[in-house]
Formats: structure tokens, C-alpha cells, sequence
């Protein structure tokens, strides 16, 4: 079984790029941070996180595009592939990725920094949400919703 599950956050944006052809597809590419669950006592200076590339295909990767920013903190399902290649230099380069096959956040935007808005119970203009991160909804538009 060839299977990971990885939590990080972004080290840079998602470098995104599109395959050629009549059926373009999105491959994202992006590394992520991963703190390791114990430091070297006595190296201080010892390096605290393993930085991992992901890359991520299709409708995944366009969502990688869309919604992931340096920074954030997600968690990444998939599996290892390993390859390689012979550079301009004609060196081989061996090459690993965890391919994603389920990519998801791992905290809110209120945790990241960012600003959540909701409208307030007045109808006037929207403010920061309140401290739980779920928005106010206003009262008399329960038929609105789409779910009950």
C-alpha cells in the first residue's frame, strides 16, 4: 500500500501550470512545511521541518490555485512517486512527490489571519465575525437557504 497523509503549511504559493493539448489540465505544484514531532536536544539549531513536495492534477489542482496562499496550513492525502530525469547538464536528477488525491484545510481563515465578515443582525454593513467563526444569519430569510 503506498499511502500519506501529510499536515504543513505552504512554504509559497502553488506554482500552477496547464498540460497542452485539446484536453488542458491544471498540475499544481507546491511544497509543504511539515513540522517533525521532535527536536534534536542536543542541536539547538537542528532543522525542525521536513519540506515535501506535492504536486496536484486537475480539478485538485485548480483548487490549489483558487484557494491555497503561502502560509496556509492544509492537510494532504495521496501517495509517493518517485522518479527521474537527465538535466541540461546531463546529471541524473532523482525526483520524489507525494501525488495528491485528497487536499483540504486544516484551520480556519480566522486562525490563518485572515478576515471573516457576516452580515450584521441590522442589515447595515458587515463587520468581523464573531469569535466562534460561524457567520450571523440574518433573521426572516430561513426560505432563502438552500438547506434546511
Amino acid at each position: 500500500m503506498n499511502k500519506v497523509v501529510l499536515m504543513g503549511r505552504l512554504t509559497r504559493d502553488p506554482d500552477v501550470r496547464y498540460s497542452q493539448g485539446e484536453n488542458a489540465s491544471a498540475i499544481a505544484r507546491y511544497t509543504l512545511a511539515v513540522d517533525r514531532r521532535f527536536a534534536k536536544r542536543d542541536d539547538p539549531n537542528a532543522q525542525t521541518a521536513d519540506f515535501i513536495s506535492c504536486v496536484a492534477f486537475g480539478k485538485a489542482g485548480e483548487f490549489a490555485e483558487k484557494y491555497f496562499r503561502k502560509g496556509t496550513k492544509i492537510v494532504v492525502s495521496g501517495r509517493i512517486q518517485t522518479g527521474s530525469y537527465t538535466n541540461k547538464e546531463g546529471v541524473k536528477v532523482y525526483t520524489t512527490d507525494v501525488v495528491a488525491e485528497e487536499q483540504e484545510f486544516a484551520e480556519s481563515k480566522n486562525s490563518q489571519g485572515g478576515a471573516t465578515y457576516s452580515a450584521p443582525e441590522d442589515g447595515g454593513a458587515p463587520g468581523p465575525a464573531p469569535a466562534s467563526g460561524f457567520m450571523n444569519v440574518p433573521d426572516g430569510i430561513e426560505e432563502e437557504l438552500p438547506f434546511n
